[in-house]
């Protein structure tokens, strides 16, 4: 994928809210133990990777504590913990950059050793936390859309509270988390879960195919398979 930019635009009581949300969870779980087997997730991607540089691997610390006791979150709280973890703790990097090659789509691991990805990886990173701390698949689209004031590919995740409902965007172009209306600046292309495969001019809510179909999408869930992680997807 090309260009996907990284901005922030804060709203500060909100960031503040969440900052301490974030601290207490880390507070009270400093180490690895969500629901996930983090000790065997750790020995294979040592294993595939080598060590994670101390940097990374307090990134993956404070992922698996935010795994770990954002369960008992509500909806919406669990949409905003997870879209601030990556939006500010990752910094945006062309795939060129950081994996030498056009389009490479990250493991949430892999993201966090790195410290930085493009787009594509801020939505599969915040797609597999909500999935992990109880946000349901059919609630949970990973969106392809046009960034028409940056006239280039982009990839978010929205989450829709019914099946009929205007979706919330989650973003790493703007941190604020703001239902599709208000998203002028983004055209759906399609979007993906592990159920399946949308596409706006069939209706939005029309699932048209199997997300199998999707090479990179699988490519992405064998490699995280290989990492340790158990998916459902």
């Amino acid at each position: 994928m090309s260009r996907c930019l990284f901005g922030i635009n804060t709203a500060p009581n909100r960031q503040r809210w969440l900052s301490f949300w974030l601290l207490a969870l880390l507070v009270i779980s400093p180490g690895l133990g969500a629901g996930w087997d983090f000790n065997a997730i750790q020995q294979r991607t040592r294993q595939l990777y080598g060590p994670a540089s101390p940097a990374a691997q307090q990134r993956i610390d404070e992922w698996a504590a935010l795994l770990n006791n954002a369960r008992s979150a509500s909806v919406q709280e669990k949409l905003a913990l997870a879209n601030q973890f990556f939006n500010t703790r990752m910094d945006f990097r062309d795939d060129s950059v950081v994996w030498q090659q056009q389009d490479y789509w990250a493991t949430p691991i892999e993201f966090l050793r790195k410290g930085a990805g493009d787009c594509e990886d801020y939505a599969i990173a915040k797609y597999f936390t909500l999935r992990e701390i109880g946000v349901p698949a059919n609630q949970l689209r990973i969106t392809y859309v046009k960034a028409l004031q940056l006239n280039q590919a982009h990839m978010v995740v929205t989450w829709y509270s019914t099946p009929e409902a205007i979706p919330l965007v989650l973003d790493n172009l703007k941190t604020a988390i703001l239902p599709a209306t208000q998203r002028t600046d983004l055209l759906p292309v399609y979007a993906f879960n592990g159920e399946g495969l949308w596409l706006p001019q069939a209706g939005g809510n029309k699932r048209v195919g199997d997300s199998k179909r999707l090479s990179r999408w699988q490519d992405l869930l064998t490699r995280m398979r290989a990492e340790g992680f158990e998916l459902n997807e």
